[in-house]
């Protein structure tokens, strides 16, 4: 009553409750396997039970096989993460759908989700070292005479945060009306 059929043309049909095993546990599904085998449904499972398998759920099988495509994915998160200073609404974005889904994938990545304090503290010193390059800028093209108005509209910034920034930058400021030249006045 037991079909032990194992060679079917070049490849090895899986029949024997070792084969059926070893074939289950590499990730196919009972219903692959009947259609491989060519067994019923309730004879796979019955050789699956006798040789020990540990059944899994449907939802386990899934995750088995996405699991490469989940790990790169979690991977790529976590980089995000930790080294760009993303927030769990920005890796929803990238790929994990949800914040809760992006805070899993972390959490299995090995990352450990931040605090809000600390995701702000984190956006702040990057935005503090672009500022500082920007003062910089400014300085260098104001010294080299380039007007406020110009460097605002070149920097798509209004004159006052021109003005404030290179304050803060500890620019020699010239009179007003003056870019570049300087006015003499000639007593007559």
């Amino acid at each position: 009553m037991t079909d032990q059929r194992t060679v079917e043309g070049d490849h090895q049909v899986p029949t024997t409750p070792a084969a059926l095993r070893k074939c289950y546990e590499a990730g196919s599904t009972v219903q692959e396997l009947v259609e491989v085998s060519g067994l019923s449904y309730g004879t796979v499972i019955n050789r699956l039970r006798s040789a020990g398998t540990v059944m899994r759920t449907s939802w386990e099988t899934r995750r088995m096989r996405e699991a490469p495509a989940r790990r790169h994915l979690a991977t790529h998160l976590r980089r995000l993460y930790e080294q760009h200073g993303a927030t769990l609404a920005e890796l929803a974005v990238a790929g994990a759908k949800t914040k809760r889904a992006a805070r899993q994938l972390l959490i299995e990545a090995g990352g450990k989700p931040r605090t809000a304090q600390e995701t702000l503290r984190i956006r702040s010193a990057s935005k503090a070292a672009e500022r500082q390059k920007l003062m910089a800028a400014l300085k260098t093209k104001y010294e080299d005479g380039a007007a406020v108005s110009v460097l605002a509209a070149e920097h798509n910034l209004s004159t006052a945060t021109v003005y404030r920034l290179l304050r803060q930058a500890r620019t020699r400021m010239r009179p007003h009306g003056s870019a570049g030249q300087r006015h003499h006045r000639t007593v007559p």
